[in-house]
């Protein structure tokens, strides 16, 4: 079980030249990755994130990667002549239709960083230097995914002992439905004498009340359900594989089967034990909305 939430860097240093890449990931629903590099990475976009996401499940997944130290390449300045003279062309126009003075120089194009950009010419191939950021990369998820494993140890720790107790409780809850019927046999009969006002009740007339409220209040299915849910929810703190969405899905059935099971209860005893059960499986859910 591993955590949505995690933090992963390596480092690649070469001739003075450093490539950094950091993992950075908070909760979330489903899957994102957002990517910020330099732009001479743009072209491999698509397979650097597809490196994360074959990592990654769920969650929102920051991936920076810089580069650094002391220039080895030789450096040039590309000038974008077509924006600096649509500039120029732009001033003019305005300085006809205005009618102002002055001359159009230097001063309009100060300050226009996009007009110019600084590249260098790396002495390592393009395929070398992409070769050396996907094995950065690799080795910065495989850090974030210890960091990850690392916190979800303790999450699937709190989760196994939580469902121990929902199991506790629905066993419980067995108990006290076996016991029931000879109570809700004794309660009826208590009521129906009261209402007949001391007259007597026939045995078989008394019997066929009672089927009829222990039919309404059999709560076998649900029990035998609900324990189904619970092994498979105990299982999961063991998975190796993303177990975020089946812990979701299993703790909304076995919320419904509590439910089910305190509508179709008419005792104090389990009333209140599906409502500590309950209880118990909202901070499942809290604890779940970290999971990946």
């Amino acid at each position: 079980m591993r955590s949505m939430t995690g933090y992963g860097q390596a480092a690649f240093k070469r001739g003075g030249r450093t490539l950094t890449v950091e993992l950075r990931a908070v909760n979330q629903r489903f899957l994102e990755v957002k990517l910020n590099m330099p732009r001479e990475y743009a072209a491999s976009e698509a397979e650097l994130r597809g490196m994360v996401q074959e990592n990654v499940a769920r969650g929102k997944v920051d991936v920076s990667i810089s580069r650094g130290g002391v220039v080895t390449g030789e450096i040039a300045v590309e000038v974008n002549l077509p924006l600096a003279k649509a500039y120029v062309d732009g001033w003019r126009q305005l300085q006809r239709s205005l009618k102002l003075k002055g001359d159009v120089d230097m001063s309009v194009l100060l300050g226009r960083s996009e007009l110019l950009r600084v590249t260098e010419r790396r002495e390592n191939s393009d395929d070398s230097d992409l070769k050396a950021l996907r094995a950065t990369l690799q080795k910065a998820v495989q850090a974030f995914n210890r960091d990850r494993e690392r916190e979800g140890k303790a999450l699937a720790k709190d989760i196994a002992k939580r469902v121990d107790h929902l199991c506790d409780l629905q066993a419980q809850i067995a108990r006290r439905v076996e016991v029931l019927v000879p109570e809700l046999a004794a309660r009826l009969k208590q009521r129906v004498t009261a209402l007949l006002e001391g007259r007597e009740i026939t045995e078989e007339r008394l019997l066929q009340e009672v089927a009829l409220v222990v039919e309404r209040s059999d709560v076998t299915e649900e029990l035998v359900r609900l324990a189904s849910h619970l092994d498979a929810l105990a299982q999961l703190p063991r998975s190796r594989e993303p177990a975020g969405k089946r812990l979701d899905f299993l703790l909304q059935e076995v919320h419904r089967e509590f439910n089910t099971i305190a509508s179709k209860s008419a005792d104090l005893d389990v009333t209140n034990l599906t409502i500590e059960a309950r209880s118990e499986i909202e901070k499942l859910r809290e604890q779940a909305s970290n999971v990946e």
